[in-house]
C-alpha cells in the first residue's frame, strides 16, 4: 500500500514539475521576444510569470520533503525525488535569468537598434532547444536526449564568446553604442547561463535514469538506444 501511495505521489510530483516547466518556457520565450521583436509588453509578462514560478518552486520542494518524510523511498524512487528537487531549483534560476534578460531589454528598447548581432538570435534558438529538450528528456526518461543537451552547451558557449568579441569590436569603432552594446552582452551572458541550467537538468536526468553522475566527467558522445 505504501509503494502505491508513493507511486501516486511521484506521478503528482512529476506533473507539477511539468506544469512549472511550461511557465519557464513561456518566460524565456517572452524575454527573448522583448529584445528580438522589440516587444515591450513581453517584459511585463516575464515578471508576472516569475511570481507563478516562485510559488511553484516552494510548493514542489514541499511535496518532495513530504514524500521523503512519509514514504521512505528507496533506490530509483529516491533518485527521482532528489532529481526533482534539483531540477526545480534549476528552473527557478532559469526564470531569474529570463527576468534579467527582460530588464536588459527594457534599457535596450529605449533607443533605436544601433547594433545588429545575428548570432544572438541563433544563440537564443539554441538555448530554447536545450531548455525544451532537457525537460522532454526528464518527462520521457530519455537518457540519449539528455546527453545531446549536454553536448549543445559548448555550442552555446561558442556563440557567447563570438558575440562578446563582435560587440566589443563595434564599440571600439563607436563609443556611442557602448550602453546598448553592454545590454546585448549581458543578454548573451544570461542566455548562456540558461543553457548551463538546462545542461544541469540533463545531467540530473542521466543520474535519475542510470544512476550515473557525469557532472565532472569529460564530454561524452551522444548515446543511441
Amino acid at each position: 500500500m505504501s509503494q502505491r501511495n508513493l507511486d501516486f505521489g511521484l506521478e503528482d510530483l512529476k506533473q507539477h514539475l511539468i506544469g512549472m516547466a511550461g511557465y519557464v518556457e513561456v518566460a524565456i520565450d517572452n524575454a527573448i521576444q522583448a529584445w528580438r521583436a522589440r516587444n515591450v509588453d513581453s517584459i511585463q509578462q516575464v515578471h508576472q510569470i516569475e511570481i507563478k514560478v516562485n510559488e511553484n518552486h516552494i510548493a514542489i520542494d514541499a511535496e518532495c520533503v513530504k514524500l521523503l518524510a512519509t514514504q521512505q523511498p528507496m533506490a530509483s524512487d529516491l533518485r527521482l525525488i532528489l532529481a526533482v528537487i534539483k531540477i526545480n531549483g534549476e528552473m527557478e534560476r532559469m526564470v531569474d535569468q529570463a527576468v534579467n534578460i527582460a530588464n536588459n531589454a527594457e534599457y535596450y528598447l529605449k533607443v533605436p537598434p544601433l547594433i545588429q548581432v545575428a548570432d544572438l538570435s541563433q544563440m537564443s534558438d539554441e538555448v530554447k532547444w536545450m531548455v525544451r529538450n532537457s525537460i522532454d528528456a526528464f518527462v520521457k526518461g530519455n537518457e540519449p536526449l539528455a546527453h545531446e543537451v549536454c553536448l549543445r552547451d559548448d555550442k552555446v558557449d561558442g556563440f557567447k564568446n563570438k558575440i562578446f568579441r563582435d560587440i566589443l569590436g563595434q564599440i571600439k569603432l563607436d563609443v556611442g553604442i557602448l550602453e546598448q552594446g553592454l545590454n546585448l552582452i549581458l543578454i548573451a551572458r544570461n542566455l548562456e547561463r540558461i543553457g548551463d541550467h538546462a545542461t544541469n537538468i540533463a545531467e540530473d536526468v542521466i543520474f535519475t535514469v542510470s544512476g550515473e553522475d557525469i557532472r565532472h566527467s569529460p564530454k561524452l558522445e551522444p548515446r543511441v538506444k
